[in-house]
């Protein structure tokens, strides 16, 4: 069976890379203390502005290249989830000023928490076929910082 192609394909596409990407509202309890400001330091944004960078490169090669960057980034506890693009590609354009800490989210389908920390971005995804833009989206996906390196989740085309 041939893939999904045209607007309708590319808009169940970007569905699903928001869903999966998303987190889910949970419950909460009040805590004794007093608030502190949410911090990310500037070597973590650079490593997952880099991450970014690095995808985009990618894109811009072509759907095989993308693959391979997507292959080796892809969290080393989450091998196994690697889908194929279905010929297109994605760019992310992230909103750094919204990078937060998200240590209660779980990738999709998954009772374990990724190794790291665990970060949420929300980006612009845009989704090509043959140079020529198909959809686009607003959206949150996730990054997880481990050892020094970004990871991030290959995104899956709804089937």
């Amino acid at each position: 069976m041939a893939p999904p192609r045209g607007r309708r394909a590319a808009a169940g596409w970007l569905a699903a890379v928001a869903v999966a990407g998303s987190c889910g509202a949970g419950c909460t309890s009040a805590v004794a203390g007093s608030p502190s400001p949410v911090r990310v330091s500037d070597a973590d944004r650079r490593l997952v502005q880099r991450y970014f960078d690095e995808l985009d490169a990618a894109a811009d090669r072509g759907v095989q290249a993308e693959q391979d960057v997507l292959r080796r980034t892809q969290h080393p506890d989450f091998t196994g989830r690697l889908c194929g693009l279905d010929g297109m590609t994605v760019t992310f354009q992230p909103a750094m000023s919204s990078l937060r800490p998200d240590p209660a989210w779980l990738p999709s389908g998954s009772t374990e928490h990724p190794r790291g920390l665990v970060l949420r971005i929300a980006v612009t995804v845009t989704v090509r076929r043959d140079q020529g833009d198909v959809g686009q989206q607003i959206g949150l996906v996730h990054v997880v910082l481990l050892d020094g390196t970004a990871y991030g989740f290959s995104p899956c085309p709804a089937t």
